[in-house]
């Protein structure tokens, strides 16, 4: 379902929004689109079966027509289900990901649309930028580069979440995310590490987005994660094996492989492994690092009012 466009061409860019049992927050998003001192964009929202008012409330935001919004409801997935809908749905140059508990500074799309404008190429996959709290507190570093991966931000000594722009053609040329029956996450890095393989990002030293994290968010249950998803983070695990420029971050990514397979009781993962010796190698740190996320998982468990 969608509002009636009011725009007479295409925008530059979509806004996609996943959201599950969000009605709470996700008019903060809501709100910072209007606020926007440009209206060259569409909000797309991927409903993953939410079984709150979060429909109702998007109906009535599509009804009002203030802004061109696109509305796909789903079955649950988790988030990174909701990302392959949202990117096959995407018809704009650009796209961002805006959760459903952050919102948008009032002159991000303006400010997002025009870099690409001024600077944007086939050269790139896209655009980062910076996030902040609520309190307006920059999240990590700034950039000190007009251009770079996102690999190399963070290995150069960034820090922080950012925010993400990328070209629509770029992020749909990569693989979707696997889908593994009973789990609900794959680590959205996945795409990001195989975009970083072919193209830099333009750097912009802008607050684009502004965000929190819910008690309930996938970050702050990464234990609880970890154990009811551990085929897809040995999957995310393996890619980053193959592909981090960094051997100490692949020997690390190949010690959080062994837990994940120690969890999902995959006796075949030596044999699966892309770096077969520097997974034998890493058996012993797996073995100490799941019987750590065990004591975490069961005192967080434990800790989590009923």
């Amino acid at each position: 379902m969608a509002s009636k466009s009011i725009y007479n061409r295409k925008p530059t860019l979509t806004v996609f929004t996943p959201a599950y049992n969000r009605a709470h927050t996700i008019e903060l998003c809501y709100k910072s689109l209007l606020r926007q001192t440009s209206s060259d964009f569409k909000w797309l929202i991927i409903d993953d079966g939410s079984t709150d008012s979060t429909s109702d409330l998007i109906k009535s935001w599509i009804k009002e027509d203030k802004i061109s919004i696109e509305y796909h409801y789903q079955e649950n997935q988790g988030m990174h289900g909701a990302h392959n809908i949202a990117y096959r749905l995407i018809d704009t140059e650009l796209n961002v990901c805006i959760d459903s508990d952050d919102y948008l500074a009032d002159n991000a799309v303006e400010l997002i649309v025009n870099k690409w404008k001024k600077d944007g190429s086939e050269k790139y996959a896209g655009i980062m930028g910076l996030n902040a709290r609520f309190d307006g507190t920059i999240i990590g570093t700034k950039f000190s580069v007009l251009r770079t991966t996102l690999s190399d931000f963070y290995m150069r000594g960034g820090c922080g979440d950012k925010k993400l722009v990328y070209r629509t053609s770029v992020i749909k040329d990569v693989p979707e995310y696997p889908v593994f029956e009973g789990e609900k996450y794959v680590g959205l890095g996945y795409k990001y590490q195989l975009v970083d393989l072919k193209y830099e990002l333009l750097t912009i030293n802008e607050v684009l987005c502004y965000v929190d994290y819910q008690a309930d968010g996938s970050s702050m249950n990464m234990y609880q994660q970890y154990f009811r998803n551990p085929r897809g983070f040995a999957f995310i695990r393996k890619e980053s094996m193959k592909h981090h420029p960094s051997r100490k971050r692949r020997f690390i990514e190949s010690v959080h492989y062994v837990s994940s397979s120690i969890i999902s009781r995959n006796t075949g993962f030596i044999s699966e492994s892309p770096s077969k010796f520097i997974t034998v190698l890493s058996i012993p740190f797996g073995g100490i690092l799941y019987l750590w996320l065990l004591f975490q998982y069961k005192r967080n468990k434990m800790m989590t009012p009923k």
